[in-house]
């Protein structure tokens, strides 16, 4: 059959997978980025992009196009206890943007492999780290520690100017592991499963955060005011809703992507990924914001990249050394 053209081999897929999920992830980066510039309502837009992923998902399955798991209780708890993580880290995410630079926030994602390796030991039945692969990110660690010194906001508030990040990095390390452990667990049949669950629990969270940042009042005020003026004015400027469309159609295809990329590397591996796709969010920062690191604070930040690119995966401990030396292994399915 025509469909036999398109199989790939195993490490074919996990490629694959890996780069549909950075191309969807540093698109969303770059369009939310763009989004916010128009509409700076940032969890109402978040929520929307989460409620339009689900619209598509009854409307495919509708005209038959993709088959979805039912909603059942059994698997709404444990993704309602993923979804309250994903939920705190959004939360921890926009304080520690409200106190700190991108690129703070950004190290201490990349410090999250070193927890989450140590979480996959522990709970996730792989083996640990290789040498190279501690020192990979004992290089993070270190880049990291070198940013730290360089930042200004850190020698001007201390230890302040961390504390949100720093809870990030546990919600986030914890986050990453849970999500291997139901994507593993949790016997739901559909690609389709894993994308509605979280979607459909994560949405109402948003909601109330939106509330607590004052962004329906801010809305509201917007919408007043252009009430107020001469006909021919968009209540709401037309380049942040065309983007806004198209953060909708991303969104979608990371919720896709990042659990199928899930489902093929170890919760550390998953974790790497993130950090290096972070690269556009720096890189657009540079380019278009003017609030940004030092030079120095910019190279420890690569240092931690680097490292990041260093590491290899730790296989799966039944898999004994099998594929030890490759970046991404095949997960067992």
């Amino acid at each position: 059959m025509a469909s036999n053209n398109l199989t790939f081999s195993p490490k074919t897929t996990v490629i694959i997978a890996v780069l549909s999920y950075s191309f969807c992830s540093g698109s969303l980066v770059l369009v939310n980025k763009l989004i916010l510039h128009h509409l700076p309502y940032p969890s109402l837009v978040i929520a929307f992009q989460l409620i339009s992923t689900l619209i598509f998902i009854q409307i495919a399955e509708s005209f038959h196009c993709i088959d979805v798991d039912p909603v059942r209780w059994k698997y709404v708890k444990p993704y309602l206890a993923y979804t309250v993580a994903f939920s705190l880290g959004v939360y921890c995410n926009m304080k520690s943007l409200s106190l700190s630079h991108v690129e703070t926030i950004i190290v201490f994602r990349a410090l999250a492999p070193l927890l989450v390796s140590v979480l996959d030991a522990l709970f996730l039945g792989r083996e640990w780290p290789s040498l190279k692969s501690w020192g990979s990110l004992g290089i993070i660690a270190l880049g990291a520690y070198g940013y730290a010194m360089t930042d200004a906001q850190f020698q001007a508030q201390g230890m302040s100017a961390y504390l949100w990040p720093t809870c990030y990095l546990f919600v986030i390390s914890f986050e990453m592991a849970y999500g291997k452990k139901i994507i593993t667990g949790v016997e739901l049949h559909t690609k389709s499963g894993p994308v509605m669950y979280t979607n459909m629990l994560g949405w109402p969270p948003m909601l109330g955060f939106a509330y607590l940042g004052g962004e329906y009042g801010r809305l509201m005020e917007h919408l007043e005011s252009r009430a107020t003026h001469p006909a021919g004015i968009p209540v709401l400027p037309p380049a942040g809703l065309a983007l806004l469309f198209l953060g909708c159609i991303v969104g979608t295809g990371i919720g896709y992507t990042g659990w199928w990329c899930r489902s093929k590397v170890s919760a550390a591996s998953y974790t790497l990924i993130g950090v290096v796709n972070k690269c556009l969010t720096v890189l657009v920062n540079l380019l278009i914001w003017d609030q940004h690191a030092k030079p120095e604070g910019i190279l420890c930040l690569s240092l931690c990249l680097l490292g990041g690119a260093m590491y290899d995966q730790a296989p799966m401990r039944k898999a004994g050394l099998k594929g030890h030396d490759d970046v991404v292994v095949v997960e067992a399915e």
